[in-house]
């Protein structure tokens, strides 16, 4: 696996200005480009030119727990497979004209990971996973959008892209892909390895491999409105306690008694009223429910130790989030995976530093910390779970 050793130099300063936001500063970038316009930035990580070789890419796409997808355009027709491939498959594939997009990859490839810290200035709650992508010539996806953001950085090889702020997003009908019907190229550029564009939701793209090309697409979950309020009011009926029962003393004769009454629908509607919230629902809903991994996620089993010994471990070891681990965090209140964690305020900073840091050294268990019992144990079933490990 390739890696370029620049990559590990992670910006301190989110206020200073970021050569990969080609020498702007986080806040001028959310301010002035995030989810506003696009933004090309020429050697975004200078020297880099990809973590993974197009074999490595492959390989990766026939493990059963990895999502790729195996997109071809045949006689102006496209076509999707759906991964795990036997790798028969790809030496059956023509020279042109084809894409495979491997889904998650930082899940598995620890560089990858590093990679996406580098884009630390989006809140860990948006991040999706890294895609990597590889084409021979003129290999690509076709025109299409996206509805989240994402920056599209240049591995090996080159690829032309061409985007368009149009309004008319119709789509092919019956393509297995959202491919538009109608595409106006409104610019247009080559990027060169370590070349980053990021484009905004809805901004119509079109990449085409110039020549073997791989790029590495980092992108952003939007959930619908929809979404959240279907999974939030799914959450909410398990905490909700309203007493009473329906009851009509007052009932008044109808005329026709297959009809749902306006006394009934009233009566419904004052019960419905009683259902309340508070921001804490909120928090703990969004903390659960972004942390929470994707069905096919499977984690690694850790090496069984008792409570004891694993404690014993921490001042040696340190630990490290698991690659398919997301870890956030609402005031004293974090979640991992999908599980939910009260901390005091003695095991807040600890728990925060491994939030954001995705890891702590040894030396961030002192004696007081390793007494904290409650703490110990809850380290010690996200161990258990494959959810961290020690570090190596």
């Amino acid at each position: 696996m390739r890696y370029h050793a620049r990559m590990k130099n992670k910006q301190n300063s989110l206020d200073g200005r970021l050569a990969l936001l080609g020498g702007l500063s986080a806040a001028q970038f959310l301010a002035e480009y995030w989810q506003k316009k696009p933004l090309l930035i020429r050697q975004a990580i200078p020297g880099f030119n990809g973590l993974l070789s197009p074999d490595e890419l492959a390989g990766l796409a026939c493990e059963e727990d990895v999502q790729s997808r195996l997109v071809s355009l045949k006689r102006g027709r496209w076509h999707v497979e759906n991964g795990p491939f036997d790798e028969k498959r790809f030496a059956k594939l023509p020279e042109r004209d084809w894409t495979l997009l491997v889904q998650g990859v930082n899940h598995h490839l620890p560089e990858a990971a590093e990679l996406l810290q580098q884009f630390a200035f989006i809140p860990y709650a948006r991040l999706d996973d890294l895609m990597v992508s590889f084409a021979p010539d003129q290999g690509g996806v076709g025109p299409h959008f996206d509805s989240y953001d994402v920056f599209l950085l240049q591995g090996e090889g080159q690829r032309l892209w061409r985007i368009s702020e149009q309004d008319d997003l119709a789509l092919v009908e019956g393509a297995p892909l959202r491919i538009l019907q109608n595409f106006n190229t409104e610019q247009e550029w080559v990027l060169e390895p370590g070349d980053m564009l990021y484009l905004p939701p809805h901004v119509a793209h079109w990449g085409i491999a110039v020549g073997n090309a791989m790029t590495y697409s980092i992108g952003f979950r939007a959930p619908s409105v929809q979404e959240l309020v279907s999974e939030f009011l799914n959450d909410l009926q398990d905490r909700l306690q309203i007493p009473g029962m329906y009851a009509d003393p007052d009932l008044q004769l109808q005329r026709h008694p297959a009809e749902i009454g306006t006394q009934m629908l009233n009566k419904v509607g004052a019960m419905l009223d009683q259902i309340r919230w508070q921001s804490e629902d909120v928090s703990s809903f969004l903390g659960r429910y972004l942390s929470e991994p994707k069905p096919h996620i499977i984690f690694d089993e850790n090496t069984p130790l008792d409570l004891p010994r694993f404690v014993q471990q921490l001042p040696r070891c340190g630990i490290a989030l698991a690659a398919k681990s997301l870890m956030l965090f609402h005031g004293n209140r974090f979640f991992m995976n999908g599980e939910q964690f009260t901390a005091t305020e003695k095991q807040q900073h600890l728990l925060t530093a491994l939030a954001d840091d995705r890891r702590l050294e040894g030396a961030c268990f002192d004696s007081a910390i390793l007494q904290e019992t409650v703490l110990m144990q809850q380290l010690h079933d996200w161990y258990l779970a494959g959810y961290l490990h020690f570090m190596e």
